[in-house]
């Protein structure tokens, strides 16, 4: 079977310069990057700056919080899932327009998924030519810092870790002592000392972060970080460093104009479902779709759409609002009898079935997959993916490897007789084999994946849905979908 595994070339365009850069690091997780990033992004920002903010890996809600700050879409950099050169093409388009592109780590500066740190935070600065600032949680530290700077800077010594935050400062005493020992010992700048108590708090949960999306208090929480962070900052010493940053440019292929294609594609996009890529949105518009926001939890019917994009995140916090909007579920669960084509990740896939249990209650779901979902304190999946396309599907060609990422706590039971068109090469999948739920025009997986890495999955979507729409059309003398008299639900005869 051939293999199929999509990658931007390097000839497939024109060349694009990059703007002054930066990538904000630390030695391990939970050291405050993220904090520093959101407070350095609202201070640039507040200072007239264009600032384009990029999240190295998959994550989702760390850049929901880079997005509000800077006031600008946050693009992920990821190469396992999108390839190195789709990366930097990607970092060169959303940010030609930038004065300054900030860029979130990701775990520890040398933390890759090989023994060589390939897909580290450090292999992507110098795949960008970025200068690196290594953020250092300092509680219990004071001369030894030299040492562990040192040792990151010259462990990789292509890496060029240009300056040095030193966070969670016990006092002047503990600054002085350990910004005498870099000096003396390292010959590195350091740029900031943000001081140890307390600190707004954007509040966390079993997938990190709390997405902006959900945070009622979001503009008052970044407002106080760049405000307690920001004073303690030398912002133009960052500025200076990030401009630092070796001329550089890449080849970013040219996008060719679409014609629309007239179909409208509706997208859960609410508190319950708001993990997308923004490069899966926008290359489903580049292939002709118009974008339906849907709000499935406070929303009413199913809309008038020709396709559905069902995405990830936390629909196990609105079990019950989601139950309670049974128009939405019945009108899902009618259309997708009408052949409607619905793509479907994680959180969507969770939706699609019949119910999902939590805490010892069951909750009804729109009744489409015949399986159950079950939530766990633990993950079942978390981490990287590769699956083979192995059976006939509308979305991908049988052979094609997808890679994608895995970050859940649940897992499906009590299944009936499913159909997959993936075998797990990496990853946990459905069941640790198989993934890709078929059922007529529906595709439900735990995979998330990105359209700059699987650059055929937007416009087979929009294929699809255009072809449904005009079948429709042929048949009915209508564009609109929605629910029928009666219908059949894995053998069950139902009504609206």
């Amino acid at each position: 079977m051939k293999e199929e595994h999509h990658r931007i070339k390097p000839s497939d365009g024109t060349r694009m310069a990059l703007p002054p850069r930066l990538v904000i690091a630390a030695p391990h997780g939970r050291s405050g990057k993220t904090t520093i990033t959101i407070a350095l992004g609202r201070v640039l920002t507040e200072r007239g700056m264009v600032v384009q903010p990029f999240k190295k890996g998959p994550d989702f809600i760390d850049p929901s919080w880079l997005s509000v700050a800077c006031g600008r879409a946050c693009r992920n950099l990821d190469a396992f899932m999108m390839g190195h050169e789709a990366v930097a093409a990607s970092f060169a388009r959303a940010s030609h327009d930038a004065d300054v592109a900030l860029i979130e780590g990701a775990m520890g500066l040398y933390d890759g998924i090989g023994p060589e740190g390939e897909g580290s935070t450090a292999h992507l600065a110098r795949t960008l030519g970025a200068p690196v600032i290594l953020v250092i949680n300092t509680e219990r530290m004071a001369r030894s810092v030299a040492a562990l700077v040192n040792g990151y800077r010259y462990f990789e010594p292509e890496t060029d870790v240009a300056g040095i935050i030193l966070n969670n400062v016990a006092g002047r005493r503990h600054e002085e002592k350990m910004r005498e020992a870099i000096g003396l010992y390292c010959g590195i700048p350091v740029l900031g000392a943000v001081p140890k108590g307390p600190r707004p708090d954007i509040g966390e949960r079993h997938l990190g972060l709390t997405p902006t999306i959900e945070s009622a208090r979001r503009d008052t929480l970044i407002e106080g970080i760049a405000r307690r962070a920001g004073d303690t900052l030398d912002i133009d010493g960052i500025i200076k460093v990030a401009k630092r940053a070796a001329d550089r440019r890449v080849p970013v292929p040219v996008h060719t104009a679409t014609h629309e294609s007239g179909c409208r594609i509706g997208v859960f996009r609410d508190k319950a479902f708001s993990f997308y890529y923004p490069e899966n949105l926008e290359a489903l518009r580049e292939a002709g779709a118009e974008l339906v926001m849907i709000d499935a939890v406070a929303g009413d019917r199913l809309p008038a759409v020709d396709g559905l994009y069902l995405g990830g995140g936390f629909p196990e916090l609105y079990l019950e609002e989601l139950e309670t909007n049974r128009p939405l579920r019945e009108g899902i669960s009618a259309a997708v009898e009408q052949g409607l084509p619905v793509y479907a990740e994680c959180g969507g896939l969770m939706y699609l079935c019949t119910a999902i249990e939590w805490h010892g209650r069951r909750y009804e779901m729109a009744g489409v997959i015949p399986a159950e979902v079950k939530l766990f304190p633990r993950p079942q999946a978390h981490g990287y993916a590769e699956v083979q396309v192995t059976g006939a599907n509308g979305f991908f060609p049988q052979g094609t490897i997808v890679r994608g990422h895995e970050f859940h706590h649940s897992r499906l039971t009590a299944t009936g007789a499913l159909r997959y068109a993936l075998t797990v090469r990496r990853g946990q999948g459905i069941d640790g084999q198989h993934d890709g739920i078929v059922y007529k025009n529906l595709f439900a997986s735990y995979l998330h994946l990105h359209a700059l890495g699987t650059p055929e999955w937007a416009g087979n979507l929009v294929s699809l849905v255009q072809r449904y729409r005009d079948s429709r059309f042929k048949k009915h003398g209508s564009m609109m979908s929605g629910p029928v008299e009666k219908r059949q639900v894995y053998g069950r005869e139902t009504s609206p």
